[in-house]
């Protein structure tokens, strides 16, 4: 009886500790979003996006799936309001999703709206380069770092390339990379660059 009391005890401080842990790193993703939306163009964007896949919104947040998919096809209708509304419900849950980011700059863009085009356009920009101002991707000790594997496509695309030729799952001194092929569109040479996927493949993404 003594011990069963005390595992339970055990059990209850760790999921304790556990959900304060949430609420703190989720609490930092929160102030830095907040930033973001209030202007503060000093935030840093790499640490936006790790601090969100730290936090609890990462694994428990919402399925936005039909969201993300409708916005992009409104997007490519000129149903531009509809398609900020999705974008909207999107950075609700995922605020570093640069797809909706990129829909809602299109989207304000479109319908005259410049202020806040400009803002979604510095706010995706800036998230893409906190992918590529870390490392160049050439090796795996230089690899981008990335918190989802959609990011991966996402830089692609900004780089004019289509689908990629290859993309396989290799592990190297404890870290997991997706090494990626493909025909680069300016110089029609293969590349290869390589993507650290240890925090999608952490939880199982």
């Amino acid at each position: 009886m003594i011990r069963t009391s005390l595992i339970l005890t055990v059990a209850l401080i760790a999921g304790s500790a556990l959900a304060h842990g949430k609420q703190k790193t989720s609490g930092e993703y929160d102030a830095l979003v907040e930033r973001v939306k209030q202007g503060d163009q000093t935030v840093d964007f790499r640490q936006l996006r790790i601090a969100y896949s730290e936090s609890a919104h990462y694994s428990e947040g919402p399925d936005v799936s039909s969201q993300k998919k409708a916005m992009m096809q409104e997007l490519r209708g000129k149903e531009f309001d509809k398609a900020i509304k999705d974008a909207g419900t999107v950075l609700e849950s995922d605020y570093v999703d640069m797809d909706a980011h990129y829909a809602e700059y299109v989207a304000h863009r479109e319908l005259k709206e410049q202020e806040r085009s400009d803002f979604h356009k510095f706010v995706f920009e800036h998230l893409l380069h906190s992918i590529t101002d870390h490392g160049d991707g050439k090796t795996t000790e230089t690899a981008y770092q990335v918190i989802d594997v959609h990011e991966e496509y996402i830089l692609l695309r900004s780089m004019g390339v289509g689908l990629p030729k290859s993309q396989a799952l290799m592990n190297k001194d404890g870290h997991s990379y997706d090494e990626i092929k493909f025909v680069d569109p300016k110089s029609q040479e293969e590349r290869t660059l390589f993507f650290n996927v240890d925090i999608p493949i952490k939880h199982g993404l």
